[in-house]
């Protein structure tokens, strides 16, 4: 019996569609440890005194992210420097 284009084009959107999920599932999973593992963990360090920058590179997130997280919690953060662009408009 020979299989038609149909029949493979078939097969193959179903793998992605399995792909899809698996990749959604995992990004659920993800943002799950991040709000209730890495966030409480990474605002502690900060409230004891640990460097924003290495608590930063060891919960993987980006600035924006920890200064979030730490202004929502009443911590102390900085004013945002302006950007290369921001400083040449001044």
């Amino acid at each position: 019996m020979t299989e038609i284009p149909e029949e493979r084009q078939a097969a193959a959107l179903r793998a992605v569609a399995e792909a899809g999920t698996r990749r959604a599932e995992l990004l659920q999973e993800a943002e799950r440890i991040l709000n209730d593992d890495v966030r409480p963990r990474a605002i502690e360090a900060a409230r004891l005194g640990a460097g924003r920058n290495r608590i930063r590179e060891l919960a993987g997130v980006g600035p924006s992210t920890l200064y979030g997280w730490l202004e929502a919690e009443g911590l102390p953060v900085r004013p945002k420097r302006p950007g290369r662009k921001e400083q040449a408009d001044a």
